[in-house]
C-alpha cells in the first residue's frame, strides 16, 4: 500500500473527501518529523512509537577497494511496534 492507496481508503471509510484527508495525512507526517528533529519521541499507544536512536561510530571496507574507512556515529529514525499492532499481525 502506498499513500494514494492509504488516502483512498481511509476516505472511502470516513466519508471525508480525499483532499481533505491528504490535509490531515500530511500535517501528521509533518508533525513526526518535527518532533523527531528537535529529539522528541512520538508515542500512540496500541500502534507504536516513533523515535530517534543514535548508530555508534564503527570501522568499515569501502567495497570497490577493499580500504577500511571510519563510519562516524549518526542519528537515524526508529519505529517500534505497540503491542495491539504486533498483535494484529500475527
Amino acid at each position: 500500500m502506498n499513500k494514494t492507496d492509504l488516502i483512498s481508503n481511509i476516505a472511502e471509510k470516513s466519508g471525508l473527501t480525499k483532499k481533505d484527508v491528504e490535509t490531515v495525512l500530511n500535517n501528521f507526517l509533518g508533525e513526526v518529523t518535527d518532533a523527531l528533529s528537535t529529539g522528541d519521541k512520538v508515542q500512540l499507544i496500541g500502534f507504536g512509537t516513533f523515535e530517534i536512536r543514535k548508530r555508534s561510530g564503527r570501522t568499515g571496507r569501502n567495497p570497490q577497494t577493499g580500504k577500511e574507512i571510519t563510519i562516524p556515529e549518526s542519528k537515524v529514525p526508529a519505529f517500534k511496534a505497540g503491542n495491539k499492532l504486533k498483535e494484529a499481525v500475527k
